[in-house]
This record gives structure tokens, C-alpha cells and sequence, in this order.
């Protein structure tokens, strides 16, 4: 990409993270009291912080009692937990499901970067709040989030070590590559905004395009 698509500064662009979050969690199945907590939580903890935020604040803009907060979570930490770790599952499942074509690992790691890619534009208010949180939870809690970061590093790094055994694609360190392949993949989240130039699904093909330049690949 060229000068005039420049990433935005991941702190302008007027952008109304609660709609943002309300977008991403419209989609997923969660029990409505729940949901709106999760909504409510999102967008205090992007603008207060964990610290700054009480459950007070969360059950306000959910529209609860402080008292209704707690029929649904124990803690504003369990809050923060499930919103973690059902966001990570849900990028696993994305991974997991782009890599699961027949295909080369090519095609594969196109799929995976595209998609991930896509992911994390589009749910990247959530992606923010377990990013810029992770150090907040729980040592257990934190442990469980960091088991399925791991997990898609993984599949990422198979599929680069699979695409340099098989001769398509040309890399001298595997690891090095797959941190390259995943920081670009997630830090969509901390800067893009719905008001960008580009929609999710244009900036995911071009770092598709990218990745496989990244890995060498050689041409089809």
C-alpha cells in the first residue's frame, strides 16, 4: 500500500467503540443480559482502562442495578475473562477453518492471513480489550487465554514449516517469519477504523499477498 493508505493513528478517527463492539457481539450467541454487559464492558474499558472501570460503571451503561451485574459475572475480572477467552476461541475457529481446505500451503496461508486479517478489522474492539488487558486477569485466566494464542501460532508456523518442506516457499528462520505473519494479522486491530479508506476485506487480500511474498512463495 502507498503513502495514502497509511494506517490511522490508533487513537483518532472519532470512531464510537460501542458500536464498534455492538457490530461484532450482534453476532454471536450470547444470552441478551450477558451481551449487553460484554457491550458495556468493552467500551469502558477502552476508555477508562481495566483499573479505572468498577462494576458500577459497567452495569450503568448496561443499563443495570450494580446488583444485576452480578447475577450474570462474580467479578468485573470475570467480565474481562470471558470476553477474552470466547474472542480468542472465536480467531482460532477462523484460522482453523480458513486452513481447512484442500489446498497447498500457499493457498492455506493466503486463506489464514486473509481471514485473520478480516477478523481482527472487524472485531477489533474486542481484539483491543484482550490485547491491552491480558495482563489483568488471572494467572490461571490468563494461562487459559495465552493456551489458544499459542494454539494459532501454531497452525501458523505449521503452515509455514509445511509450505518450506514442500519447496513452495523460501524461509530461513520459521519462527521469525510466523511472529512476522501474525503481527500483521492482529495489529489491524489497534489501528484500523471503520471510517479507513479500505474495507476489512480489501486490507486482508493485499496482506495475503504480502505473506506469501514474506515466505517466498514461489509461483504457481
Amino acid at each position: 500500500m502507498g503513502n495514502d493508505d497509511a494506517a490511522p493513528n490508533a487513537e483518532g478517527g472519532g470512531r464510537d467503540t460501542a458500536a464498534v463492539a455492538h457490530l461484532e457481539l450482534s453476532q454471536r450467541r450470547f444470552p441478551e443480559g450477558q451481551r449487553r454487559i460484554f457491550l458495556a464492558a468493552i467500551d469502558a474499558f477502552s476508555e477508562r482502562g481495566f483499573h479505572a472501570t468498577t462494576t458500577r460503571d459497567i452495569a450503568a451503561r448496561a443499563g443495570l442495578s450494580p446488583a444485576g451485574l452480578y447475577v450474570h459475572f462474580g467479578s468485573k475480572e470475570e467480565v474481562l475473562y470471558r470476553i477474552s477467552i470466547s474472542s480468542m476461541r472465536l480467531t482460532l475457529q477462523v484460522a482453523t477453518a480458513a486452513a481447512a481446505d484442500p489446498g497447498t500451503a500457499a493457498t492455506h496461508l493466503t486463506a489464514v492471513v486473509r481471514d485473520l486479517t478480516v477478523w481482527h478489522a472487524e472485531h477489533a474492539a474486542s481484539v483491543k480489550v484482550v490485547l491491552h488487558h491480558l495482563t489483568d486477569l488471572t494467572p490461571e485466566h490468563r494461562s487459559e487465554v495465552t493456551d489458544i494464542q499459542l494454539a494459532i501460532h501454531r497452525l501458523v508456523r505449521d503452515l509455514v514449516a509445511d509450505g518450506v518442506a514442500d519447496g513452495d516457499f523460501e524461509v530461513t528462520d520459521t519462527h521469525a517469519t510466523t511472529l512476522a505473519l501474525m503481527s500483521l494479522c492482529v495489529d489491524t486491530a489497534r489501528w484500523y477504523s471503520p471510517d479507513y479508506r479500505r474495507t476489512p476485506d480489501q486490507i486482508g487480500t493485499d496482506y495475503a499477498t504480502l505473506a506469501l511474498r514474506m515466505v517466498g512463495a514461489r509461483p504457481a
